[in-house]
């Protein structure tokens, strides 16, 4: 018999927000700044001993998080308050701790998490945007965003989206369930700009950038109605859209598993649309 010796560390759990722009992605790498890096520095310092931070996903160079959601052990005995406030404010300004609280000793990010929401950020204009930079992507030109609209219902429930993936993605497997997929013009009561959201329980590399890039290459006429019905059916990476630019997309939220809820959670569930798609054989989520 294995008996696990390991004594009960407290956990922290975080929300994190930041800007991606100066960032290598979030996750540690040999000789470039990361979202990770940065986290683990500042709260080994506080809890004077190393800490290693875990997070529910990636996210690529240039890429931004409204709610990234992450967590690590520690010895050290500070409040959530504490936590929030000191790493907060030992961090560069373009991360925030939104959020610190203690939680259960196995706690971790990745298998806490039940899904993912992703925006993307387009601004359609002959007018660029200075302000909006490095934080969404600039076309030119018309745009057919009730075609988008028609081509992204397809994407929707669980295909096989090896045609949506980066050429260096290692994944086995290609199967992957999305609950929502939705193109909003208007965004924040702008003419010009467009939001297109992506929900789902796990996504390959690039996976939302490539779809991102076939809706729009179909709304510019560049790639025919029906492209996306027919990639699901055939895989081919190659006869899909481009590879949408790293500035535009945003880890926007993080839905989590009911079993690792806590009080007053701002983390929240999958949304009760879901369901169908996450329980294909049910009526209600069992």
């Amino acid at each position: 018999m294995v008996v696990n010796t390991r004594e009960a560390m407290p956990t922290v759990r975080l929300i994190v927000r930041y800007d991606g722009t100066d960032f290598s992605g979030w996750q540690r790498q040999r000789g470039v700044p990361t979202v990770q890096e940065e986290i683990e520095t500042a709260a080994s310092v506080m809890a004077c001993e190393r800490v290693i931070v875990r997070g529910a996903g990636r996210t690529d160079a240039g890429v931004h998080a409204h709610g990234q959601l992450a967590a690590f052990r520690t010895e050290a005995t500070i409040p959530d308050y504490g936590w929030r406030m000191g790493l907060t404010g030992r961090l560069p300004r373009s991360i925030a701790i939104v959020d610190a609280r203690q939680v259960q000793d196995d706690f971790d990010p990745r298998r806490a998490s039940a899904g993912k929401r992703y925006r993307y950020l387009i601004i359609s204009s002959p007018h660029r945007d200075p302000l909006l930079r490095d934080r969404a992507w600039h076309l030119w030109g018309d745009l057919d965003v009730e075609l988008m609209r028609r081509e992204a219902v397809a994407l929707v429930g669980t295909h096989d989206f090896a045609a949506f993936r980066a050429a260096d993605c290692e994944r086995e497997t290609t199967v992957r369930t999305l609950f929502r997929v939705e193109v909003l013009d208007r965004w924040q009561g702008r003419d010009d700009l467009i939001a297109i959201e992506v929900e789902g329980t796990a996504f390959l590399k690039n996976m939302v950038r490539v779809i991102v890039g076939t809706l729009v290459d179909v709304g510019r006429k560049r790639l025919p109605p029906g492209t996306v019905v027919k990639r699901l059916a055939d895989h081919d990476r190659t006869l899909s859209g481009m590879t949408a630019p790293a500035q535009g997309l945003y880890l926007d939220e993080v839905f989590i598993k009911d079993d690792w809820r806590v009080s007053d959670d701002p983390l929240r569930p999958c949304p009760p649309y879901a369901a169908r798609y996450l329980y294909p054989d049910a009526t209600e989520k069992p």
